[in-house]
């Protein structure tokens, strides 16, 4: 969690916030690198808030370096996702509401090795066998990695 979002959260306790997101889709070989997360125990994407004055593009790599371990070479936008879709209660009752731009990436660099506080389990999905548990808010994202890669 940001300072900008713990120090919102000693103001509005769980009330809901709207919160910019930096999504990464890693792709390689007909494969998506999932994170299983350890606060929902589902499977997501890879990203985070978006701090004060930093560029989404700098989130979203540095959000994929600390969950993966993964460098990005280059991400390729893949869209912005917001709406109902998107709200989101986390287990301990903090409710968001996401507006969140998606980055594909299938140049990248480095050893994957998941972030201890937040990730439980890194595995590469084919995108033809997803998992079903995929966390609610990146569903919608998800849906549109996987047409935008069987178009390709």
């Amino acid at each position: 969690m940001t300072d900008y979002v713990k120090n919102m959260r000693k103001y509005i306790g769980h009330e809901r916030l709207l919160l910019v997101g930096a999504g990464v889709a890693i792709h390689k070989d007909g494969k998506i690198l999932l994170q299983k997360r350890k606060d929902n125990g589902c499977w997501a994407n890879h990203g985070g808030a978006v701090e004060i004055a930093e560029k989404v593009e700098t989130a979203a790599k540095r959000e994929l370096f600390e969950e993966t371990g993964l460098i990005a070479n280059s991400l390729e936008f893949l869209g912005v996702f917001s709406g109902e879709e998107l709200l989101y209660t986390y287990p301990n009752g903090d409710m968001v509401s996401f507006v969140v731009i998606l980055y594909l990436c299938e140049n990248f660099s480095g050893e994957v090795k998941g972030q201890e506080e937040e990730v439980a389990e890194l595995k590469w999905f084919s995108i033809d066998n997803l998992p079903e548990n995929i966390s609610p808010p990146d569903k919608p994202m998800m849906e549109a990695v996987v047409r935008k890669l069987k178009k390709v």
